[in-house]
């Protein structure tokens, strides 16, 4: 899908102008470009309007948490019908181990994850794995740090179709090697329950999950509330 800004704005003043040079220098390989303006000169509809007239995957990186939420909600709002994702440390709190030798303390390591968080910064992995080009992550600089192989990623996706052949105990032997938990109660993320030949999945990164059922090995699909 190709990236479609939506809003009721038309460029105007000098936007047309840095529009046109910063589509320009990106299209003819330029590595470094600098957009200049005050706050609230319209810098990031300026910007929405630069990736649409290159059509790329495009990576925005800010300095701390609360300017990559707002530039998230802006960016969303722009691109209504692309994959606008959201990709910031997890943690709430974070205490490192630490020895302290004048008191002879050891300090053991804590921490505090929020699950929200997580759940964006999953979804932002998917969409960017899942051949999709119409991507805008917006990231903090606590991006730069490694995540794992892609190619581990990779290699853990499991695709799915109506109409797939494959056996029943195959499949859930593919969940649990991704790491997906077996339960017969609550159905929480990156969990799955069965009840015959039927497997309710609850997703990881989205607020559904999906009900497959296998009639004669094959699927049929159809999506889950949770």
């Amino acid at each position: 899908m190709a990236f479609k800004l939506t809003s009721n704005y038309k460029p105007t003043g000098d936007q047309p102008t840095a529009i046109r040079q910063l589509t320009e220098g990106l299209n003819t390989g330029e590595k470094f470009q600098c957009l200049l303006g005050v706050t609230g000169s319209g810098k990031t509809f300026t910007m929405a309007n630069v990736i649409e007239q290159v059509q790329r995957p495009t990576l925005v990186l800010t300095h701390n948490k609360t300017l990559t939420a707002q530039l998230y909600s802006e960016f969303r709002e722009f691109f209504p019908d692309n994959a606008v994702e959201f990709f910031v440390s997890y943690y709430d709190y974070y205490q490192p181990e630490a020895y302290l030798s004048v008191s002879d303390t050891y300090i053991e390591k804590d921490l505090a994850i929020n699950e929200e968080v997580d759940k964006l910064r999953l979804r932002a992995t998917s969409s960017l794995l899942s051949g999709r080009r119409d991507v805008i992550i917006v990231a903090s600089v606590s991006c730069i740090y490694g995540m794992g192989n892609p190619d581990d990623y990779k290699t853990g996706i499991i695709r799915i179709h109506k109409g797939m052949v494959v056996s029943r105990n195959t499949f859930l032997f593919n969940l649990v090697q991704i790491l997906y938990s077996r339960t017969e109660t609550i159905l929480g993320r990156a969990n799955f329950r069965v009840k015959g030949d039927t497997v309710d999945i609850n997703l990881p990164y989205v607020d559904y999950g999906y009900r497959i059922t296998f009639s004669e090995m094959k699927l049929k699909i159809s999506v889950l509330w949770t």
